[in-house]
């Protein structure tokens, strides 16, 4: 896929790596010169541009890329002003960052493809750290509604997924079992992968090192950590 990203500070130049380094073509564009030069080596094109200007914005392909990006977050008015040129270039597909509530609340307004939220997404992957203790993906379906993959807790070794009664005690959803077997990479080294297994028997016996994906309201996973 094709990407511009707008805004080459920390996020907009990590976005911009990792996009690229998976393959996709990605072009960069930033008011700073030493942001460009820091990312031109390792994405498609970049360009040393100022994005609030709908001249200077006309140079990027925009309507030829799948999503235009805009990453500006520590300028909230050039943020707003790039989103609402691109909007007025009837460029589809725009994802946006947004840093606060107030942020989000504009960008609204605009009714784009996507709003991004890191440092809200960040801060509640460490909240929910803190809280479980335990080394746990989420991703919020809802308003109070959850998809979490987590490392099964010590207690639940042994049982089998018929046992574990997650939707009768808790108001759980077990949506996948994932188990862990021992592998060597390339050097001969072991490490432990996890295989989805598709389908979630009830013969399946609960094993050390293996992960749940389940889904709920938040609050169930707090009562189904706190009994654990």
């Amino acid at each position: 896929m094709k990407y511009i990203i707008i805004g080459l500070g920390n996020y907009g130049h990590m976005l911009a790596e990792e996009l690229s380094a998976l393959g996709h073509e990605v072009i960069g564009a930033d008011v700073s010169v030493s942001r460009v030069d820091s990312i031109k080596e390792k994405i498609a094109t970049a360009f040393v541009l100022d994005a609030t200007d709908d001249q200077s914005l006309s140079v990027l392909p925009l309507n030829g890329v799948d999503v235009v990006i805009v990453a500006i977050g520590e300028n909230f008015g050039a943020s707003i002003r790039v989103v609402a040129i691109l909007k007025q270039m009837k460029v589809k597909h725009i994802f946006a960052r947004a840093i606060d509530s107030v942020h989000r609340s504009v960008l609204e307004a605009f009714e784009l493809e996507r709003i991004l939220t890191p440092e809200e997404d960040a801060a509640r992957g460490l909240v929910h750290l803190l809280e479980f203790g335990s080394d746990m993906e989420t991703f919020r379906v809802g308003l109070d509604y959850y998809v979490v993959k987590f490392a099964v807790p010590e207690k639940m070794l042994g049982y089998y997924t018929n046992e574990l009664n997650l939707y009768d005690e808790f108001g759980l959803r077990l949506l996948a079992l994932k188990r862990a077997r021992q592998a060597k990479n390339c050097l001969g080294i072991s490490f432990t992968e996890h295989l989805m297994m598709d389908k979630t028997e009830e013969k399946d016996q609960i094993q050390a090192g293996d992960e749940l994906i389940c889904y709920g309201r938040y609050k169930d996973f707090q009562k189904f950590w706190r009994a654990m």
